[in-house]
């Protein structure tokens, strides 16, 4: 057996069917029916009014920062650790992402820390969901409603799980997915803001379209992207959402055996499988090195590449960014947590196209490379 990577779509199902109709039919634009009833089901699935698909998770954050109105100096308080997407959509407003350390439990933002952080110009929350397993939903949009604060809720990963129950992406003012081809639902690329907002709905439509006015074409009172989402996609992500119930078993599935193989190895903080508001959807199967490990994950992620498994570091944190030190931003902040994590983290794959075989194959590999790591 050869490389294994650490994603493989499973795309088995209509996608294909449903791309030829497109093909078929010509329909392969934004105009395409499709698009119209991808947002439809998924706005469905997350038990909101409205969807806007878009053209990826990170639009999708951008579009719905500026469809609350996120503005030059306004605070939006978020994860240390998270994709840089997150600090983007707010930087390129000109605001001011502010953040909180992790929990190390969850790995997911300490809610208990948000409070401390809201100021006068703090005008929203930025609630992530990680890796798995959903934030302190009750905490946070409890403190959102205590300060009159808006919340994103980012459940890019998300895809099929709940809170207590409550879809993930049912919560915030806006809420978003990303589709890559890592998530659950994929459609290559691709993202979608949902609300139940009407206004904030047809917002996210002009501002996904170069804000072209609605009374008339090619006249424009502002300034936005072509964020715009293809028929095509469209017909990948509605053949994908056919079989979503399916994919988060079988994800769920990967998780246990995983668990189970490697939970005498030492060395590893293996993902919990679930809190009492949710159990893990295992977007990924993600690793944390234990304290007594020098090694960095990165140099863990070389020696399984060596062995043929291909894996990933965990996300980087914001106020360690390059980019972003210098822009003077986070000066002298420390999230002990979130750099922790951010240099232990690692994970394997975990892709939908996983065979049983291929996951023994991973295993007996990673449990290999981890008897050489110190």
């Amino acid at each position: 057996m050869g490389f294994i990577p650490v994603n493989e779509p499973l795309l088995n199902g209509n996608e294909k069917k449903y791309l030829c109709e497109c093909i078929d039919t010509g329909w392969i634009s934004s105009e395409g029916p499709f698009v119209a009833e991808f947002e439809r089901q998924m706005s469905g699935i997350a038990n909101r009014q409205y969807g806007i698909a878009v053209s990826n998770g990170t639009a999708a954050l951008e579009i719905a920062a500026r469809a609350i109105g996120i503005q030059e100096g306004d605070e939006v308080i978020m994860p240390a650790f998270t994709i840089i997407s997150c600090a983007m959509a707010v930087t390129k407003l000109g605001g001011v992402p502010v953040l909180v350390d992790s929990d190390l439990y969850t790995w997911n933002m300490k809610a208990e820390e948000i409070e401390e952080k809201i100021t006068e110009r703090t005008k929203a929350i930025m609630m992530v969901h990680l890796y798995g397993l959903p934030a302190n939903v009750d905490k946070i949009m409890e403190l959102a409603k205590k300060h009159h604060l808006k919340v994103i809720e980012d459940a890019a990963e998300m895809h099929g799980q709940t809170y207590k129950g409550k879809p993930c992406g049912s919560f915030g003012d806006v809420s978003v997915f990303s589709f890559y081809p890592n998530k659950h639902i994929t459609t290559g690329e691709g993202g979608m803001v949902v609300t139940d907002d009407e206004e904030v709905a047809a917002r996210c439509r002009l501002l996904r379209n170069l804000c072209f006015r609605t009374d008339v074409r090619y006249v424009h009172d502002e300034i936005s992207d072509n964020y715009r989402f293809t028929n095509l996609q469209a017909a990948v992500g509605l053949a994908q959402i056919e079989r979503l119930s399916e994919f988060v078993e079988r994800k769920r599935t990967m998780g246990r055996y995983y668990t189970q193989q490697f939970s005498a190895m030492p060395g590893v903080i293996l993902p919990i499988p679930q809190t009492e508001y949710a159990k893990n959807i295992y977007w990924v199967y993600g690793m944390v090195l234990a304290q007594d490990i020098q090694m960095s994950n990165r140099e863990v992620v070389k020696l399984l590449a060596e062995e043929g498994v291909g894996s990933r570091t965990f996300f980087w944190c914001m106020h360690e960014q390059p980019v972003y030190q210098k822009e003077g931003l986070f000066q002298n902040e420390k999230y002990e947590n979130a750099e922790y994590l951010a240099r232990k983290g690692f994970y394997i794959p975990s892709g939908l196209a996983l065979t049983e075989n291929i996951m023994e194959e991973v295993v007996k590999r990673v449990k290999k490379v981890m008897e050489k790591v110190k």
